[in-house]
């Protein structure tokens, strides 16, 4: 969706089938963490952090002059060291947010605005959506044991019995 919108978009990956996937949908950097330190390409301007834990200072470090990191998710822990002279000099932000504990209005505000400004991106081809497999609900726990595998290129969706 960034690229979409005119953004340079660099974003990390594991492995290198999955940073040429990356760059087949638009990225214009992969950087394999398991090889690379995505340090090194920044500054960034905006950062999206799923990982959190002890990212949290090396994203800190990598934002650019009035740079915003958005944590959206605390795949590497809930604590991480933060230098608030780094936030100060750069005036920079950190937010953090997550739709979980979000009211149901709110949600389905977002999903209006997704169908309206997302959506038409996606039905023209602008966005691509990568799906790499259906599993039945009742097979979760497969589903879960593929997704922590990490072998997948897209999304695992986990479907109802009637496919939705």
């Amino acid at each position: 969706m960034a690229k979409a919108l005119g953004a340079r978009v660099v974003t990390t990956v594991g492995g290198a089938e999955k940073a040429v996937q990356a760059r087949e949908l638009g990225a214009n950097l992969a950087i394999d963490y398991r090889t690379e330190d995505f340090t090194e390409h920044g500054p960034y301007d905006v950062i999206l952090d799923v990982v959190g834990g002890d990212y949290l200072e090396r994203d800190v470090d990598s934002l650019a002059a009035d740079g915003r990191l958005v944590v959206i998710g605390l795949q590497k822990g809930l604590d991480g060291r933060l230098n608030l002279a780094d936030i100060v000099f750069k005036r920079a932000s950190v937010h953090g947010t997550t739709l979980r504990t979000r009211s149901k209005e709110y949600k389905a505000e977002v999903v209006a605005e997704v169908q309206k400004n997302i959506w038409p991106m996606i039905e023209s081809g602008a966005v691509r959506l990568v799906v790499d497999r259906t599993v039945p609900m009742a097979d979760a726990a497969e589903g879960h044991r593929l997704m922590e595998a990490g072998g997948h290129l897209g999304k695992i969706l986990l479907l109802n019995e009637d496919g939705a």
